[in-house]
């Protein structure tokens, strides 16, 4: 999949695609419905599929003091987009300059006179524009005005009827539900840190861990979990997935670092300091909580590694 940020740099190979726009956070099952449709138009069209996006995430700009709730960072999303087959990725740069863009002049000078469009694939309820004015009714009528097509999306419904949003998926990671966050996004949430060099503590325990810092993405719920490790090549991002344990916390029974993510190899040991790992949450073990010493610490570790290894058999 090809990258492109800066839209000056646009070629004429890589106009007249067929896009989808939206910021795709998770880019999860309601996500690829949009995708879907792109692809089937692109097909039809015999041109390259695209995605339009902003990085970094509108919101990051105007609630600059929020906590991280972003599902995926921008590397994150690019891998789930080539996964699914884009072709081209837009990834616009969102700074305060960019947010001042009216939808009307979004839709002409951006989808229609740069990337030369198509045809666009837009959500039932995506909004863009300064003051968010912009609207799927709007994109559809000036699109055609303009001379390229527009498609809306409906919301895709889950078979209890609810609606497939990143919203949901944020609330199932906060209360500790990874299952319910992966049936939303069709694949298990993760997330990569480098690993950081720690004080040992698990190693002394029996127990090495790799410990992970999550940062710029949403926090999920404190405790322990199964998870599948891989250790990312960096010669070319390949990735092999090893089973694993990790508590996610501020460990209050040794000491406060501040929330780090602690996970053991289960029947690994590799030398990955200052390596980059990805980590998926599979399912949720148990709360993390404050043990009397190290010996309950150590009892608890070894029964919550064998409780992973039978989750992830």
């Amino acid at each position: 999949m090809q990258i492109i940020e800066n839209l000056e740099l646009v070629s004429a190979t890589e106009r007249g695609s067929v896009g989808a726009l939206g910021n795709f956070d998770g880019v999860h099952q309601g996500h690829r419905a949009v995708i879907d449709t792109t692809r089937t138009l692109a097909q039809q069209h015999g041109a390259p599929m695209s995605v339009i996006t902003f990085e970094p995430h509108p919101r990051t700009l105007f609630q600059a003091d929020a906590a991280p709730f972003r599902l995926t960072d921008a590397t994150g999303r690019a891998e789930a987009l080539a996964a699914l087959g884009v072709d081209i990725l837009f990834q616009i740069p969102f700074d305060q300059n960019f947010s001042l863009l009216s939808a009307e002049d979004f839709i002409d000078r951006i989808l229609h006179r740069t990337l030369g469009l198509r045809h666009v694939v837009i959500g039932y309820d995506f909004q863009f524009g300064h003051r968010r004015r912009g609207t799927p009714e709007m994109m559809i009528e000036q699109a055609a005005t303009l001379g390229f097509g527009a498609t809306r999306i409906e919301a895709v419904h889950e078979a209890d009827g609810a609606i497939y949003s990143s919203t949901r998926i944020r609330q199932c990671l906060t209360e500790g539900d990874p299952r319910g966050a992966a049936a939303l996004l069709g694949r298990p949430w993760s997330f990569s840190a480098v690993v950081e060099k720690g004080d040992q503590r698990g190693r002394q325990l029996g127990f090495p861990t790799a410990n992970l810092r999550i940062e710029n993405q949403i926090q999920p719920a404190a405790g322990v979990y199964a998870v599948k490790v891989a250790v990312i090549a960096e010669d070319n991002g390949a990735v092999d997935w090893l089973d694993g344990v990790a508590n996610y916390g501020r460990r209050p029974t040794v000491n406060d670092r501040g929330k780090l993510f602690e996970v053991h190899l289960l029947n690994k040991n590799l030398d990955i300091y200052g390596k980059t790992l990805k980590v998926q949450l599979i399912d949720f073990i148990r709360p993390e909580i404050k043990f009397d010493g190290l010996d309950a610490l150590q009892a608890q570790i070894a029964a919550d590694s064998a409780r992973a290894t039978e989750i992830l058999r």
